[in-house]
């Protein structure tokens, strides 16, 4: 039985093929609501692709998930964190933007010694 945290990917596929066109440059901002479940859908992939509670991914204000196998964190500041803004997040999930672009550019902060997501993505293409 899949988890009720199961992202169904048509469910993902469809929630990034509604913000695509502001993605691309070609169409104005998303609803807010739009927005939120593209984020929200494609970390919940993101933690069932790289299981674990080593890292936490945040993506404000929106969501933030634990991932990436290794020592658990339970308490204060997690050891590995990763923070962006809801548009880097995005690009970085559909492939419009690579990983080593997005930090060393400064648009995605990634401390600790598992910060690297660049082996998980991108999640879905465009």
């Amino acid at each position: 039985m899949a988890s009720s945290r199961t992202v169904d990917p048509a469910e993902l596929r469809a929630a990034i093929a509604a913000i695509s066109p502001w993605l691309s440059g070609s169409g104005p901002e998303p609803a807010r609501p739009e927005l939120a479940a593209a984020v929200r859908l494609s970390l919940r992939t993101l933690a069932g692709d790289a299981p674990g509670k080593s890292v936490e991914v945040r993506v404000p204000p929106y969501a933030a998930v634990q991932c990436v196998e290794g020592l658990r964190h339970t308490r204060g500041t997690p050891p590995n964190v990763v923070e962006t803004d809801p548009r880097t997040w995005l690009e970085l999930a559909t492939g419009l933007l690579g990983w080593a672009e997005a930090v060393e550019s400064g648009r995605v902060t990634a401390s600790g010694s598992r910060a690297d997501l660049a082996r998980w993505l991108p999640l879905v293409r465009l």
